[in-house]
Parts: structure tokens; sequence; C-alpha cells
């Protein structure tokens, strides 16, 4: 796995942050593209000196986990910034604020993912595209997949916020007349009833949406906790499903 890092200006939200991209072992070995990953969160992807509490994603043991089972990526970690909490909510909460998740998804869209598309081997179809986070980057990445237009084609949202807005993402989701793309949904039983009651919700929502088994999985994870380690070990076997042919 080898990894670039730059700064990034973002003129739709008016600060900077570092963006990672991490390239699949065969890159250089090849001339072939690659899908990507847009992942929320991203100092918490394999660096323990910058997680969050010191806990990552484990992304390399993930990426050689894919890599052997014929799944081959560039993965982009996005790091967040201070105000993390207004960028990753696409509307304001009574008591947090926020409602800034619309231009961020405008950075991805028109600065983030244009750069990455000229300066990287990627695969630029809707389909090789994905859009993933947890908890409020699991929140920003529903509304991504959702939002119209979206170059994204693929959802992976581990335990989102739904609370967040008063559910106000299940209203919009409602909403969405498409159900094209695939997505992957999951919650950890020890997050709490509230938690795993939201996310039962967005589940059945998503059913009587149109989706079923070929373009949907969720998960309810028995005993897992709200937390990076948790993610880690769940977030490999999403990506397969998400990016499989069939």
């Amino acid at each position: 796995m080898e990894k670039h890092s730059f700064d990034l200006w973002s003129p739709q939200l008016r600060n900077r942050r570092i963006v990672d991209v991490y390239l699949p072992a065969s890159y250089d070995e090849s001339r072939r593209r690659y899908p990507i990953v847009y992942l929320q969160d991203g100092q918490n992807l394999s660096d323990p000196a910058v997680a969050f509490g010191g806990n990552t994603w484990r992304l390399a043991d993930g990426l050689n986990w894919l890599a052997q089972r014929g799944t081959e990526v560039i993965v982009v970690g996005l790091w967040n910034t201070p105000g993390r909490l207004a960028e990753y909510s696409p509307f304001p909460d009574p008591k947090h604020g926020g409602g800034d998740g619309d231009k961020y998804v405008r950075f991805l869209i028109d600065t983030v993912k244009p750069r990455i598309d000229s300066e990287f081997r990627t695969r630029k179809d809707r389909d090789s595209t994905v859009i993933a986070g947890s908890s409020m980057g699991g929140l920003i990445s529903l509304f991504a997949f959702f939002r119209r237009p979206s170059p994204f084609g693929r959802a992976l949202v581990m335990s989102p916020s739904i609370w967040f807005g008063a559910g106000e993402i299940l209203r919009q989701v409602a909403r969405a007349r498409s159900t094209r793309g695939k997505l992957y949904l999951d919650v950890g039983t020890a997050e709490g009833t509230g938690t795993v009651k939201n996310t039962r919700v967005m589940n059945r929502l998503l059913r009587k949406k149109g989706y079923r088994r070929d373009n949907l999985w969720y998960i309810e994870s028995e005993g897992a906790r709200h937390s990076e380690p948790d993610w880690a070990w769940r977030w490999p076997q999403a990506l397969e499903f998400l990016l499989a042919e069939r």
C-alpha cells in the first residue's frame, strides 16, 4: 500500500484539510484503472498517532484481505476539520446546529473528485465510485448517495447518526426517487437502543423503496460498539459486497 498526502483548499467551505490517497500494491506494476473509495474521517484510517483515541480502521489489513480475494481499490481519506459536525450534517439540528453538508458534498464532487481522477488511474463510472463513513460520516454518505446528481453509485454506511436533525435523513431518503446503486448499512447492537431502532427504521424504508438482497446488505453486529475497532472488522466485507460484479 503506497500513500500520497496533500493539503487541499475547499472553495465551497473556505477551509483546508489533508487528503490521503492510498494506492494498491499493484498500482505501479500495471496500467489498469481501479475503483475508488472516498472515506470520511480520513485521519482515523491507518495511523494511531493521529487517529481518534489511537484506534484506526486498520486500513492496510483490510486492503490486503480484499486484494487476496481479488478486489483492489484506491482509497481517498479526507481528514475532518474542526467544523466536522457542520460539514457532515446535511441539515441543522435544533440542539447541535450544523447544516453545511451540501457544501461538503459539492466539495467532494466539484473539487476532490476531479483532482483525484486527473492524477490517479481511477474508474470514473458511478458503479466504481464508493462513498463511505461511520457515525456522522455515515450520515453524510447516505445523503451524498441519494443526492441528485451524484457520482457515487455505492455507499458504505456504518452506524449512521440518523438521529441528527430529528431524523430528517429518513424523510429525505423517503422522497428520493431512484433506487439505482448498492448500499451497505449496519449498526452494532451495543450502540444503544435508539441507534439500533433508527437503523432498523432506515433498513425498512430502503426495503420499501425497492432495495433487495442484491443491492442492499444490512447487518446488526452482535455486541459491537460505536468505535473504530468495531468498524475495522466490518468494512472490508462491506466493500467486497459493494464492488462485486454480480
